[in-house]
């Protein structure tokens, strides 16, 4: 009498999920050359090791000048500049641009000494007797960094370029590629090997004998087709009959040389039997028979890798229903999200989706407008929200926060929030971020980032992170330092960082405070405005001034360098480090690891906060969750694994209050 197991306990579809999740399908990462790596999906965060663009350059044809020269300039009365010669794309500037004198420029140039703005070639005219032009005429006036794309403008050194599970597109490519990334950590690609089972079975290209009943080997080839298409590099093996010697040895080969091993075939009873056997025998069968239809015949389970091969354990394996459409069915339904999901792969989507504007846009050039768009999933089960993703036309990361773009009518001159709008998406497995954060940049924040499922984070600064809040499009805003703005929201969590100032090692100036900045001959590299450290260090400077029975403006006007301001955390550290300035506005942190001394001017907090009706959202929850493992550099707590663990100069917010 037959043992043979018989379908009488159906598994539900759900149950058949668990048990696939349960297996480990996931390889070892690897590193593959830059060139290599459109399709793959990142294992690591990438931060920027350098500035994009490393320098300042002009944004537009024209003529580079001091903008106070133009100041006053207009139709009537153009501002006439002596003309000291050109620079081009490419070259390195050979000319100074003094008061009272211009220098042609092309798009792109790096911008000449002297000079801090570009004036539009349209513009201006050339002024000159007998065809020598040496004076030009400046029929407008322009401010300080008009068309100029300052150095770090498009992404900044030490800021995170892209976080594990971005999976590269041509878009991520170019990114690093304009950060001199060559070789890249990806996640493996899962290894399935196809068994199919069958003495009638014949492969595509082989004569066969329909007389005896032969057909052609359909699922090894279509389910290798599924395979490759969910991100697995599938292993076809020669098929196997319903031999218990021949089954074991196929199925314990694959076993040992991929990371998932899929039987499809006969559904003979005696086939049936033989594998049923080899899992048993040879592994751990979890699951057989599913209710689901077409596909009842599946099997779930691990086969034992053998202990002459190393790295010995336990390969994943499914049995799939032999007739071609059930087992293509329960591969895309079961197996190919499984190894999507070990792949790094997303979930397949449509080429174009319907969302509602976040925030009122206004437009009205009259021409077309292909607007770079992100997305964010509302989680309540409406249509995304849709809002504006534009640095420029010279920004790589435009591209990579864009998840597709809205046509805009010429005839369009407003779109208001909340109207609906078709996303054209830049590819069909983009899917919109489970979390949208704005404001502050920070290296803890980095390491918070990346516990998160595909998070957004843009790194606009504390004032204008807090504005955005305000606006409704973003979850949270992360803050540092004081602020005036009155935001509702809840305050997640944070933690403390230790400010001050980053010098060469060594200190050569001996700066020891604030005032040695005031004082000394020191030239000093600060940050934007919209920076949270910004705001401390005026702040003190607002304390030193008190003190002294003086205005702020008076301390800052004697700092050399205040108003050269740079836009990353790690950018004033990176320029001290060039020899570019004496001193710059930073953290301990960035201090310790980029090599330099650090005076320290006090500690600042920095706080995550969420939209009031975002709290409730999944994403924000997860993120809570994170925010309570900080860890702590100095007490120990969370070491290993905590967030601020081995980030000096960090620790636990005292209290949820900026």
């Amino acid at each position: 009498m037959s043992d043979r197991k018989e379908f009488r306990d159906l598994a539900t579809p759900a149950a058949a999920r668990e048990a696939i999740d349960s297996l480990d399908l996931s390889p070892e990462p690897e590193a593959v050359p830059l060139e290599d790596a459109r399709g793959r999906v990142l294992a690591e965060r990438i931060d920027a090791a350098i500035d994009v663009p490393g320098f300042d350059r002009a944004s537009m044809d024209g003529y580079a000048v001091r903008a106070r020269d133009t100041f006053g300039a207009d139709e009537a009365d153009p501002a006439e500049l002596d003309l000291v010669g050109a620079v081009h794309a490419g070259a390195a500037p050979d000319v100074t641009v003094d008061a009272g004198t211009c220098a042609e420029i092309s798009t792109g140039a790096v911008m000449p000494d002297g000079a801090d703005a570009v004036v539009m070639v349209e513009r201006t005219d050339e002024v000159g007797a007998g065809g020598d032009t040496d004076r030009i005429a400046v029929r407008t006036a322009v401010a300080p960094g008009d068309h100029v794309m300052s150095a770090g403008a498009d992404i900044a050194a030490g800021a995170r370029a892209l976080g594990p599970g971005t999976r590269l597109t041509p878009r991520e490519i170019g990114l690093l590629s304009a950060l001199g990334v060559d070789e890249v950590p990806v996640v493996g690609t899962p290894r399935v090997g196809i068994v199919s089972t069958g003495d009638e079975l014949v492969r595509p290209g082989e004569a066969l004998d329909s007389s005896r009943g032969e057909i052609y080997d359909v699922n090894s080839t279509t389910i290798a087709a599924g395979v490759e298409e969910a991100g697995g590099e599938p292993v076809l093996y020669p098929h196997a009959g319903d031999d218990y010697d021949e089954m074991e040895r196929l199925l314990r080969r694959a076993a040992d040389e991929c990371d998932l091993v899929l039987s499809s075939g006969s559904t003979s009873a005696s086939a049936v039997d033989v594998i049923y056997r080899v899992i048993e025998e040879r592994g751990d069968l979890l699951l057989h028979g599913v209710a689901v239809k077409p596909g009842k015949p599946m099997l779930i389970g691990r086969l034992d890798r053998r202990e002459d091969v190393d790295g010995t354990g336990a390969s994943a394996y499914v049995g799939l229903p032999g007739y071609p459409v059930s087992a293509l069915t329960i591969f895309r339904t079961f197996v190919a999200p499984a190894i999507r999901e070990a792949a790094g792969r997303p979930e397949p989507a449509t080429a174009a989706v319907d969302g509602e504007m976040a925030v009122a846009e206004r437009y009205g050039e009259g021409r077309m407008r292909l607007m770079p768009v992100g997305l964010l999933d509302p989680d309540d089960g409406g249509l995304p929200l849709v809002y504006p993703v534009d640095k420029g036309s010279g920004a790589t990361t435009s591209l990579v926060e864009a998840d597709g773009v809205v046509a805009v009518d010429p005839d369009t001159e407003y779109l208001d929030r909340d109207e609906r709008v078709s996303v054209q998406l830049f590819s069909p497995d983009v899917r919109p971020p489970t979390l949208l954060g704005v404001g502050e940049d920070d290296p803890a924040l980095n390491r918070l980032l990346d516990r998160l499922e595909r998070p957004r984070y843009l790194p606009v600064g504390s004032r204008e992170g807090h504005r955005r809040l305000r606006d409704g499009v973003p979850d949270v805003a992360v803050v540092a330092g004081p602020t005036d703005r009155d935001v509702e929201a809840v305050d997640l969590g944070g933690w403390s960082r230790e400010w001050g100032v980053v010098v060469p090692e060594g200190n050569p100036d001996g700066v020891t405070d604030l005032a040695d900045l005031v004082d000394g001959d020191v030239r000093f590299v600060n940050r934007s405005t919209d920076s949270g450290l910004r705001r401390s260090l005026d702040d003190a400077l607002a304390d030193l001034a008190a003190a002294r029975d003086e205005s702020r403006r008076d301390l800052t006007d004697r700092i050399d360098g205040y108003d050269l301001t740079v836009r990353a955390f790690e950018s004033p550290a990176r320029t001290v480090l060039a020899g570019d300035a004496d001193a710059g506005l930073g953290l301990r942190e960035t201090a310790e690891r980029l090599g330099c001394g650090f005076v320290s001017l006090g500690e600042q907090p920095v706080v995550v906060r969420a939209a009031l009706d975002r709290v409730d959202r999944a994403a924000v929850e997860e993120l809570a969750a994170a925010l309570e493992d900080l860890g702590d550099a100095e007490s120990g707590l969370g070491e290993g694994d905590g967030i601020l663990a081995d980030l000096p100069g960090y620790s636990r917010n005292s209290r949820n209050d900026p």
